[in-house]
């Protein structure tokens, strides 16, 4: 079975990673001391002095691993969430390491061996899980290591259970069927067939060999909840419960324990944490204004190619939605013909669309016409990143056909979004573009604007779809 697999997987995980432990030690042990990097002054300590503290190290750091839950299944796990717990474990490794040496007074123990040391056991441990992933993704398309699921209700949250299973076959997931009184047996959703009514499941339970029960109900079958539950508990198979309110609940929700009752937030918002505003308001002060001192130069030749090129102002404003739904003035360079306040305001802008101007075209291609919107960074109007405004006509528009539209009015505007390097920009699917949003504003984290930054750089600023 699955889980005795998993068992025997921890284990050589735990081995594998103890090799890299104490391999990574010694070869920074050679070269700070014998190899390229070598430093004859070794302190009054002697190399077996320096081995023996393998016998903390090892373990050490494999409970350090344990903690930040490194040798849990890691068959949906992202690589991003590994590689972060591989760095975030090895620091804390290198601060005990280092706290260790002062408390013990140990003055001559190398620092740079510590530093080494961090850095190669992070790298090789890294590797490690990536050839661990390649190797069980091979495995799996294979049709081995294999989880068998049978599903307990046909619903929404069923069908977007399949869709990502059959998306991901490195998982290594199966889904035999599913069990539902209200579609009629034989109705298929991608190769996925309805197999039996939800009583079927006191005669399949004995008799199979599934590895999960995955409890997929719609809204209306929940007052079967508990007792599904409790006979797929009674059959010794892994139980896990899919919820059929996806669009309610976020995708990490934050609960609280009320003295043993468990109480679900509909919506959690990291940013409403006045640390993180202050974090994300400060770095939005600051790279605004590095941006626009780098960028002076070029803003100033843009201006004047506009001025020479149509008539009219060089800065267009044209007001937005911004945070709270407040509105606020929209800096961009024009990159259209001046035209009424009537017919500005009737549509957004299409391809081949006969009011921009030949140079604008291009600068809206490229993104160079948001330039200015770094003063309303500046002022506060903005962040560096977060969901793109709208215009109010638009706005009061969306609020009523796209539920969860006015989530994003809780988090300021952003020059750049996770919506926009995905594709979403100018004339695409605005229900797309919401839910890109909203899964930007629940995990929001410092890092995760790092990393838009960053990809808006290489492949946000110039998009087909930017007209």
């Amino acid at each position: 079975m699955i889980k005795d697999n998993q068992k025997y997987f921890n284990r050589l995980q735990v081995l594998l990673d103890a090799v890299v432990i104490a391999g990574s030690y010694l070869l920074s042990w050679w070269l700070k001391f014998e190899g390229p990097l070598a430093d004859t002054n070794a302190g009054a300590y002697t190399m077996q002095f320096y081995f023996s503290a393998l016998y903390f190290l090892v373990p050490g750091y494999l409970v350090l691993y344990y903690l930040n839950n490194m040798y849990t299944p890691k068959r949906t796990r992202r690589i991003e969430t590994e590689i972060t717990q591989v760095f975030a474990s090895n620091l804390a490794g290198a601060f005990v390491f280092l706290v260790c040496i002062a408390v013990f007074k140990i003055s001559d123990f190398s620092r740079g061996l510590i530093g080494i040391y961090s850095a190669i056991c992070a790298f090789l441990l890294i590797f490690e899980r990536l050839i661990i992933r390649w190797v069980l993704s091979h495995i799996r398309r294979r049709g081995y290591n294999i989880k068998h699921i049978l599903l307990i209700g046909y619903s929404r949250a069923a069908e977007e259970y399949i869709s990502r299973i059959k998306a991901n076959p490195q998982w290594g997931y199966v889904v035999r069927g599913i069990l539902d009184d209200k579609v009629p047996r034989g109705t298929l959703y991608k190769g996925v067939k309805v197999i039996g009514g939800i009583d079927n499941l006191a005669m399949i339970l004995p008799v199979s060999d599934l590895d999960e029960i995955a409890v997929t109900l719609s809204l209306s079958d929940y007052d079967r909840l508990e007792e599904l539950v409790g006979m797929c508990e009674k059959s010794g198979v892994h139980t896990k419960f899919i919820p059929d309110y996806n669009s309610l609940i976020p995708n990490k929700p934050y609960t609280e324990d009320l003295n043993g009752l468990p109480v679900i937030n509909i919506r959690y918002i990291p940013l409403t944490n006045t640390f993180n505003a202050i974090v994300k308001r400060l770095f939005d002060i600051v790279s605004s204004l590095i941006g626009i001192v780098i960028l002076s130069p070029f803003l100033i030749i843009v201006a004047i190619i506009i001025k020479f090129t149509s008539k009219g102002p060089v800065i267009f404003k044209q007001e937005r939605v911004g945070l709270h739904n407040k509105p606020f003035n929209m800096y961009k360079f024009r990159t259209m013909y001046v035209q009424d306040s009537d017919e500005e305001v009737k549509a957004w802008t299409i391809k081949d669309d006969p009011r921009v101007t030949k140079v604008g075209k291009f600068f809206r291609r490229t993104s160079i016409d948001e330039l200015p919107q770094l003063f309303n960074i500046l002022k506060g109007d903005m962040s560096v990143v977060g969901p793109r405004p709208e215009r109010p006509q638009f706005v009061e528009k969306f609020r009523e056909e796209i539920p969860r539209y006015m989530i994003k009015h809780q988090v300021r505007p952003g020059l750049t979004g996770w919506a926009q390097i995905n594709g979403f920009r100018g004339d695409t699917s605005i229900r797309k573009r919401i839910d890109y949003d909203i899964y930007y504003i629940e995990n929001w984290s410092f890092g995760f604007d790092i990393k838009i930054i960053f990809l808006t750089i290489f492949r946000g600023f110039i998009n087909e779809n930017a007209y």
